[in-house]
């Protein structure tokens, strides 16, 4: 019974403690401010074309495969242009603190 509670007292402490190293949302930096040179734009342009093109073959074998239907499959698609542009518009500089509404079931009715 004893081990139990050393045991116990001993995680406790090790959650708390590492709990500490945690930073707070509040102490965040904040990446808005953030620049990126015209070669940074350059090579992050060419990652995300790279990783937004893989995507899509990964999408057409699923349509193919009959796992997404050739609408759901453009939609989705779609949503991946849409997303590069975006991040093309904003200097490949991704919008992080974004204010995220209430889920359905904690909004006000």
């Amino acid at each position: 019974m004893r081990e139990f509670w050393l045991g116990l007292i001993a995680s406790i402490t090790l959650s708390i403690g590492v709990l500490g190293f945690i930073p707070s949302a509040a102490g965040a930096e904040s990446f808005t401010d953030v620049k990126l040179t015209e070669e940074q734009k350059k090579e992050m342009s060419a990652l995300q074309k790279e990783v937004m093109e893989q995507k899509k073959e990964i999408i057409n074998k699923y349509i193919e495969y009959g796992v997404f239907t050739e609408e759901k499959g453009q939609k989705i698609i779609s949503h991946l242009e849409k997303h590069y542009n975006k991040l093309k518009q904003n200097g490949f500089v991704p919008k992080l603190d974004k204010k995220h509404s209430k889920h359905h079931h904690e909004r006000d009715s």
